[in-house]
């Protein structure tokens, strides 16, 4: 009698939750995806009373359970590969389709880029300057100035680095850099003064003109150096791709103006054979410039465009060209010959050209004629004597284009662009 009450409250409870299997006469659900139960009705006399009994399992439904959920994340799993897959695919389209013309270059990995190479990259098969840094020793000199001038002007993807000596603001010999800013057109701007006595009005202005867009100054940067420093020259060289040397000492290792560095300014009587600029500052530079392309060689950099440039350009002195003297240690053209054995000889790793220059002589040598360049090598003296010229600004132009020319990589040449035999 319990049994049967118990039923007729059960039963419609159960009815909510439970299926009806008429034909195997048992009841049986699934509630939560935890617990299964299965109702047994007991007793066939009346459709209204009937025995219940309820059991319950739980071991066999969880294993099913389970196993569906792990079939349901092996289905999104895969769903979410082939998504990715699709997305990799679109990114892969996108990076094929990029314009990558001049003044519209995307970002992509140096890796990548490495491999593959725009259409005006392939066309630069030659030594190039663009996007190449060239860093000019002496800088602020008078064929120096010029060489920063002529690459600014003409390479508007390069920078360059102008080098000059450090001398103190109350030097008397101290000329500043006033050189090198008139050569490349600093001081071409328009400034303005304000009255001096008005408050507001006592202002002055410079500004930049529209026809200095092509100077590309903001391609030039300035730094100061000791060149009888190792590690300043290893500062100034990182990141360089070629040194133009101009750098001379026309009084023997004398300084000529007071230095930073007090400890250079008796060099020539302390050390003269430690204070050679055109000895021992010529081997601090090719010393560092072959640091910094070991140094290049270790990390991934953004692809650039052409063969690289001549890693040196040695600029020096035809043995004619100057009348030799004696300095503290040895002659001038002595210590010439010297750091043109040195550049050859000492560095093979790195690549060169050796340019000795005639005469300068621009007021009787007009600007823009043929450059002349004779290869020397171990070419016998014919005792003809004869007396050869060339303007500042041809000099500064072979020098710079010496820069990119495979023929002259490993030899010696003078230059010149008027000639008069004497003898």
């Amino acid at each position: 009698m319990m049994m049967t009450t118990i039923g007729m409250y059960i039963i419609p409870f159960l009815a909510l939750l439970l299926t009806l299997d008429t034909t195997n006469g048992f009841l049986s659900s699934s509630i939560g995806g935890r617990y299964s139960s299965t109702v047994v009705l007991i007793g066939g006399g009346s459709n209204h009373h009937k025995n219940v009994v309820i059991t319950s399992s739980s071991s066999s439904s969880s294993s099913s359970s389970l196993a569906s959920s792990q079939s349901n994340d092996e289905d999104e799993a895969a769903r979410l590969k082939k998504k990715a897959e699709e997305l990799r695919d679109q990114i892969r389209n996108l990076e094929e389709n990029l314009d990558r013309k001049p003044g519209n270059e995307y970002y992509r990995d140096p890796m990548m880029m490495a491999a593959t190479t725009t259409p005006e990259e392939e066309a630069e098969q030659g030594m190039s300057l663009k996007k190449r840094r060239v860093l000019v020793v002496g800088a602020n000199g008078r064929l120096g100035s010029m060489v920063c001038r002529h690459l600014l002007r003409n390479n508007p993807q390069t920078e360059v680095v102008a080098c000059v000596h450090y001398v103190g603001e109350d030097s008397p010999t101290s000329r500043g850099y006033a050189r090198l800013s008139y050569e490349v057109g600093a001081e071409d701007g328009v400034g303005s003064i304000g009255s001096a006595w008005s408050g507001e009005d006592r202002v002055a202005t410079f500004e930049y003109a529209d026809y200095m867009k092509d100077y590309n100054l903001q391609n030039l940067r300035l730094v100061e150096c000791e060149l009888l420093d190792p590690v300043q020259c290893q500062t100034i060289c990182e990141g360089v791709d070629s040194v133009v040397w101009c750098a001379t000492d026309f009084n023997g290792n004398q300084p000529r103006a007071l230095g930073l560095n007090f400890a250079f300014l008796f060099r020539a009587v302390a050390a003269p054979t430690k204070g050679r600029v055109e000895v021992e500052g010529l081997r601090n530079m090719l010393g560092a410039l072959k640091l910094a392309k070991q140094d290049a060689a270790d990390r991934p950099s953004m692809p650039k465009g052409g063969k690289p440039p001549i890693n040196f350009v040695h600029v020096s002195a035809a043995p004619n060209s100057l009348a030799d003297f004696e300095t503290p240690f040895g002659t001038f053209h002595g210590q010439k010959r010297e750091g043109e054995v040195m550049v050859s000889t000492e560095f093979p790793s790195l690549s060169h050209i050796i340019l000795q220059m005639s005469t300068f002589d621009d007021n009787f040598v007009e600007e823009g004629k043929e450059i002349v360049m004779e290869e020397t090598g171990n070419k016998e003296f014919d005792g003809v004597i004869k007396r050869q010229r060339i303007n500042r600004r041809d000099a500064a132009r072979a020098v710079s284009e010496a820069l990119t020319n495979e023929d002259m990589e490993g030899k010696m040449f003078q230059l010149y662009t008027d000639q008069k035999v004497l003898k």
